[in-house]
């Protein structure tokens, strides 16, 4: 449907702007040198994620596995750590921070075309391993 299609025009325009353009690019640039690795190596993969979010304002349906990317490396964090820190009755400020950053991803739940991914990602056949002659 078109309505989802620019919602996720939106969503990818979201990652870009919010993620990108007001939190870790201008980190990346006056910030970083004063980083550990991961901390480097963490924002290094969101600066490039939130590069490729543009390519999903044009093209959303192409760019549709960065988002399953989001969708679920923000749904595993959600569940197998801030849930089990909740859990353990260790939640932390830092977790809730980023709880609170990560939890907007359910409304990507409602958006995603699940049968396009199923059909495209799922059901169609795997390409083939060597070239067929």
């Amino acid at each position: 449907a078109l309505w989802r299609i620019n919602a996720m025009r939106f969503l990818f325009l979201l990652m870009a702007v919010i993620m990108g353009g007001l939190f870790v690019w201008p980190q990346m640039l006056f910030e970083s040198a004063d980083w550990d690795v991961m901390r480097g190596l963490a924002k290094s993969m969101l600066a490039a994620l939130a590069l490729l979010s543009l390519w999903g304002v044009r093209y959303p349906l192409q760019m549709l596995p960065l988002m399953l990317y989001e969708i679920a490396w923000k749904t595993i964090w959600i569940v197998l750590i801030a849930g089990r820190a909740y859990m353990a009755g260790k939640w932390t400020p830092d977790i809730e921070g980023l709880f609170n950053d990560c939890i907007g991803i359910v409304i990507a739940y409602f958006i995603v075309p699940w049968r396009y991914v199923w059909a495209r990602y799922i059901k169609q056949p795997m390409e083939p391993l060597r070239k067929q002659g």
